[in-house]
């Protein structure tokens, strides 16, 4: 490797630590697929786990948020929020891939502009159906508001499975 790489590279790695365990920005989403809103502040004393979906319509997307939806009473001191970018519309046409019962259980939240993604530096140029939209992630935070843990994606098909969350909350909760 090249010094210009290595360098890079250390300096990447020191920029995503020093966003690790720093309190996280404010969070307050409204859902496109029910009334609720959700607000960070109100889930201290539990993980919240942030999955931020792809903007546009996306089989992995449905696929992802299934898997999780199956799984999230295996963890639960863990909140599943689970948020997309498009608008209000095309959220409400895509979860109705979903059932009625997974609609009620895990609303869908909208991330206009993708202003929450760009907040906690989620890269941005994935391109896509297209689009250029910022690549799927998940955001772990802890029950005392700081993030702990995030995983990006490198495609569509490339999420944190269910399985590798809950193996890092046990990792966190020793």
């Amino acid at each position: 490797m090249t010094l210009k790489l290595i360098s890079a590279v250390l300096l990447f790695s020191f920029t995503i630590l020093l966003g690790l365990n720093a309190q996280v920005p404010p969070v307050k989403l409204r859902s496109a697929t029910d009334n609720s809103t959700f607000e960070l502040k109100k889930e201290r004393g539990k993980f919240v786990a942030l999955h931020f979906l792809l903007k546009t319509e996306c089989p992995f997307c449905i696929k992802h948020t299934r898997d999780y939806f199956s799984k999230a009473k295996t963890l639960p001191n863990v909140r599943q929020v689970f948020i997309k970018p498009d608008s209000e519309l095309e959220i409400q046409a895509w979860a109705k891939k979903l059932s009625p019962g997974e609609q009620a259980q895990f609303p869908i939240y909208r991330d206009p502009d993708a202003k929450l993604a760009d907040l906690f530096k989620i890269p941005n140029g994935y391109r896509f159906h297209g689009q250029v939209v910022h690549y799927p992630a998940t955001i772990l935070i802890d029950p005392k508001g700081k993030e702990v843990y995030r995983y990006v994606g490198k495609s569509n098909t490339d999420r944190l499975s269910f399985e590798a969350l809950a193996e890092k909350v046990k990792e966190f909760n020793r």
